[in-house]
């Protein structure tokens, strides 16, 4: 090698190891950034979560947003209205300076994009599905009007009815014996819970079902013919547990406030036999639902609650003296999971309870098919510390219910699916799983060909035909919230399936 080319040589390789030490140090400040940043608010989601035009569309200006950097590429006040503008505002959601350097920004987002997969692995042909034949599918109509918006969906195990109440604030009880519904109340307003007890009815209006910061979400009480709509104000509540917590003989209210960028978890209670007042028991949107159970057996009720809205997760609220709660997060996903509804049960039979979760919501800002959506079994170490032992993938997973379908002593599950991929595996919207084998959470996937038949967005279960089985409900909402090819809405238009019944024939066989 001549002189010249040693020259050469040496100043390419300085030149290399010059950009290597620029950028090294830039690489370290921008992953610092992202951990920083992006897990500041909730648990830091993975870079490969989400495909690179999802980050670049949908997810990178909202984050622009939300630090106050005036990103050119969204104006989070487009096409709202003055009085929700003002609403967010107050929130402070998107502060008007920003907490990041525009340089820092940029190095940032080109760091995640830099990082993000061109697109997904598709998990819509990995489950082998059988055709169900333990369920017979009954379609029901409970109306002639086109279209169903089912906002609410329960079994009603004392006069075994089906219980619905739509967006228009119509709630029906159907009796699939006798093929009959009934009007129960015509509130006017979209109605999303609502518990039928023995002196008192509960219930609960969403106000705005779509997203938004103005709280308008009421709870009515119905004694007899007389009804009551309580003071308080809500913010889109979603559901509500009616429950003697406290064991005084006087029912409280736990309030799951969805809310949108604001939200809570609440508690609606009486003191002194006066009229309800109410207690944030965790200031955060989201909230799915909530049950009551003594998790750590010392005599009190505790609360077992479901977060989304970025905050994922479940936490147990361990009822101390005189309605006071002290939480603690036991399980917490990744805010692109979408995690949707969760049931506590015994799985494997060890005495405490167990945790099964469903992921899937897909109507936001990252509409992608997700290879981890799905169902998901967290055992129970016995002082309530919970590990994920089975992963089942299912795009677009909202609902389960669990229960021993085939009575054979062990849990099986019903899966629905709102976002299922409908071009690739249509008939995902509604999977049955056989439990196998237990201990090797070993599963049979089965499905019907009239799935199709609606969009399912709500799920119960019970004997809705008396013969000593139990049978799956699912009900429809046709409203178009992410993109559907138009031979679906076709269906949906002319069959105009409210409910469909699914009939354990168990007993017939």
């Amino acid at each position: 090698m001549n002189k010249s080319s040693i020259f050469l040589w040496y100043s390419i390789s300085f030149i290399l190891g010059s950009l290597t030490s620029c950028s090294s140090p830039k690489k370290e400040k921008a992953a610092a950034l992202y951990k920083t940043q992006c897990a500041s608010c909730h648990l830091l989601p993975a870079i490969e979560d989400l495909p690179k035009h999802i980050w670049q569309n949908g997810v990178l200006p909202d984050m622009a947003a939300r630090m106050g950097i005036k990103d050119s590429t969204i104006n989070p006040y487009k096409n709202v209205s003055f009085k929700e503008q003002h609403v967010i505002m107050l929130t402070g959601i998107y502060p008007s300076r920003p907490s990041l350097s525009l340089s820092d920004w940029n190095l940032l987002k080109s760091y995640i994009i830099s990082l993000a997969p061109d697109s997904l692995y598709s998990n819509a042909n990995t489950n082998i599905y059988k055709e169900l034949v333990q369920f017979a599918p009954v379609p029901i109509e409970l109306d002639s009007i086109p279209g169903t918006f089912i906002t609410f969906l329960q079994y009603n195990r004392q006069d075994r009815t089906i219980i619905t109440g739509d967006l228009n604030g119509n709630l029906l009880k159907y009796n699939a014996q006798q093929k009959a519904s009934q009007l129960v109340l015509k509130t006017g307003k979209s109605i999303t819970d609502y518990t039928e007890g023995d002196e008192f009815d509960y219930i609960t209006h969403a106000g705005y079902l779509n997203p938004s910061e103005i709280a308008s979400g009421d709870i009515q009480i119905k004694a007899r013919d007389t009804i009551e709509q309580l003071s308080i104000i809500l913010h889109r509540p979603v559901h509500t547990l009616v429950h003697d917590l406290n064991k005084n003989g006087q029912n409280e209210l736990v309030i799951s406030e969805f809310g949108n960028f604001t939200g809570s978890l609440s508690l609606l209670s009486k003191k002194n036999g006066k009229e309800y007042t109410k207690e944030v028991l965790l200031n955060q949107p989201g909230f799915i639902r909530t049950i009551t159970k003594d998790m750590n057996a010392d005599g009190r009720e505790d609360l077992i609650a479901l977060s989304s809205q970025g905050k994922e997760g479940i936490v147990i609220l361990y009822q101390q003296d005189n309605l006071k709660f002290v939480p603690e997060p036991v399980i917490t996903f990744s805010p692109v999971y979408g995690t949707s509804w969760f049931e506590l049960v015994d799985y494997d039979g060890d005495g405490d309870d167990d945790l099964v979760t469903v992921h899937g919501d897909n109507a936001d800002k990252s509409y992608v098919q997700k290879p981890y959506h799905g169902l998901r079994i967290h055992i129970n170490d016995g002082t309530n510390h919970f590990e994920e032992k089975f992963f089942f993938p299912l795009n677009g997973a909202t609902r389960v219910v669990a229960d021993d379908f085939d009575q054979d002593g062990d849990f099986d599950f019903g899966i629905l699916s709102t976002f299922p991929d409908y071009l690739k595996s249509p008939e995902s919207s509604f999977v049955y799983l056989e439990n196998k084998d237990s201990k090797k959470f070993e599963f049979q996937p089965y499905t019907f060909s009239d799935s199709k038949l609606g969009r399912w967005l709500l799920l119960d279960s019970g004997d809705v035909d008396s013969d000593g089985d139990i049978d799956i409900i699912l009900s429809s909402f046709t409203y178009g919230f992410t993109p559907v090819p138009k031979d679906f809405l076709n269906i949906w238009k002319d069959t105009d399936v409210d409910i469909m019944l699914l009939k354990n024939e168990l007993n017939s066989f």
